[in-house]
């Protein structure tokens, strides 16, 4: 890293969940306190594929809404998959560098197997290395609920060392797919909450100083030690 870019907020691309948007995850996010937000460059991508079904938020926020890639009822089979990731990387080349990957949903579920490809030289071959997830609502492609595409045959065949954040929720219908994604992980941070399948509200609460304590060790080891994103965990109620 270089000293400019050791001087700047995380820089993190933010990916929707199944049939949102961009503009509804960056709204979705506002959830999470200022003070945590201010320290960070999140950028957020609409996928690539306009919404082939009804959404579920639909009635809650306007259209349009998008898809990153689509799979028959049981998700044994995939469309697009491939052609969705080189799209993210194109954007990752022409708008990075960038740190990170935070998703939400399908967007958690793409995020959660990039490293793994990557490591192998699968794909992201023209950016950085992923150096840390922030995975909400998140599950494991050729876990119970999603068939490996295969390109993602062997994204989790090692644990994935790449630092990560697993935001869980009581009440998520994933709840038992995001448990399980954590044993693919080495030494995976748990923040859980008692919200459904959503984006938590974080303030006022002992998750936020654990997001910014995760966020915090990024920074140390891959950025000047001596406070750089001004976090004091005891000024957070």
């Amino acid at each position: 890293m270089t000293e400019s870019r050791a001087l700047e907020k995380p820089r993190i691309l933010c990916l929707h969940g199944f049939r949102m948007s961009a503009k509804i995850l960056e709204t979705q996010m506002h959830k999470w306190p200022e003070s945590l937000l201010e320290k960070l460059d999140l950028v957020y991508l609409d996928a690539p594929y306009p919404s082939m079904g009804k959404s579920g938020a639909e009635g809650v926020f306007d259209p349009p809404y998008f898809e990153w890639f689509q799979g028959n009822q049981d998700y044994t089979e995939y469309e697009n998959f491939k052609e969705c990731i080189d799209f993210i990387e194109d954007f990752m080349v022409k708008n990075g560098p960038f740190d990170g990957l935070l998703g939400f949903s399908q967007g958690a579920v793409l995020a959660a197997a990039l490293p793994g490809m990557q490591a192998e030289g699968l794909v992201f071959t023209k950016v950085p290395e992923i150096k840390f997830l922030i995975l909400i609502s998140g599950a494991k492609l050729g876990g119970s609920k999603f068939s490996a595409p295969p390109l993602a045959a062997n994204a989790f065949s090692s644990p994935v060392k790449c630092p990560s954040l697993h935001v869980i929720g009581e009440n998520d219908l994933v709840k038992p797919d995001s448990i399980a994604l954590l044993d693919s992980f080495v030494d995976p941070i748990i923040v859980h909450h008692l919200e459904d399948h959503t984006i938590p509200r974080l303030a006022r609460s002992k998750h936020t100083n654990e997001c910014i304590a995760f966020l915090e060790d990024f920074m140390v080891k891959n950025g000047p030690s001596d406070g750089l994103l001004g976090f004091s965990q005891a000024s957070v109620h």
